[in-house]
């Protein structure tokens, strides 16, 4: 597979709808910095050549929608499979193994114990309401196969290649490792199921892939018919 030029998200860029975030959700600043340095104390430099494998390659970021049961050949016949969050669980039930898992702790810490455990990678994130969850969780995890991640400004082995929600962190992952295309089992922006703030969420998640694929010069399938109601009116969403 060819390699490919990587449009990496610098803070600088990232920045300017991080703060729209935080001033949406009211969240702090102040207390996501204080969760990245908890992490820091956990975190180890990750060894980046790991991914090597993502350059030129067909992603599965696999979301965590009832969706992914249905969508399980999608991540098969990807080269690459990033799982945010319970997703991971569903892959590896259904036998298809998860390259790396990206989570911030908050429903099943303990398939990523078991997955750094094993060796694979586990992109553990910091934010000012998971704080007890760091603490308790990446403690146990093996450290060398955690990439730690934030979404406010990177401080030592604590790395931010852009993104909100678990699914769209990894797709903002994989594109910084040179994806060549990326592919969206397990994702639905109108379930029914979820409660207003993971809606409010989803929404920034949907925004924030459609800033992603305008930068890739990519047509992401997940936002057909959505791109025209999506609302990326922020400062800093130009390419």
């Amino acid at each position: 597979m060819a390699s490919v030029r990587r449009n990496l998200v610098k803070f600088a860029e990232w920045e300017p709808a991080y703060r729209a975030i935080l001033s949406d959700f009211g969240f702090s600043r102040d207390r996501d910095e204080h969760a990245r340095d908890v992490l820091a104390d956990f975190a180890l430099p990750f060894d980046h050549a790991r991914f090597d494998s993502v350059s030129g390659s067909t992603v599965a970021v696999a979301g965590a929608a009832p969706s992914l049961a249905d969508e399980l050949d999608v991540a098969r016949a990807a080269d690459v499979v990033f799982a945010a969050s319970t997703a991971a669980d569903v892959l590896l039930d259904a036998g298809i193994d998860v390259d790396c898992m990206v989570t911030d702790l908050d429903k099943n810490p303990e398939t990523a114990r078991e997955l750094s455990k094993r060796g694979v990678p586990v992109a553990a994130h910091a934010h000012g309401d998971n704080i007890p969850a760091i603490r308790t969780y990446v403690a146990t995890f093996d450290a060398d196969n955690v990439l730690a991640t934030t979404q406010a400004k990177p401080r030592e082995a604590v790395e931010n290649f852009g993104g909100f929600t678990d699914g769209d962190r990894a797709a903002f992952l994989a594109d910084h490792f040179g994806a060549s295309e990326l592919v969206f089992p397990g994702w639905d922006f109108d379930d029914p199921s979820v409660d207003s703030m993971k809606r409010r969420k989803l929404d920034w998640a949907e925004r924030l892939l459609y800033w992603l694929e305008r930068r890739r010069d990519e047509r992401f399938s997940v936002l057909d018919g959505r791109r025209k109601a999506i609302d990326a009116d922020v400062s800093g969403f130009d390419r």
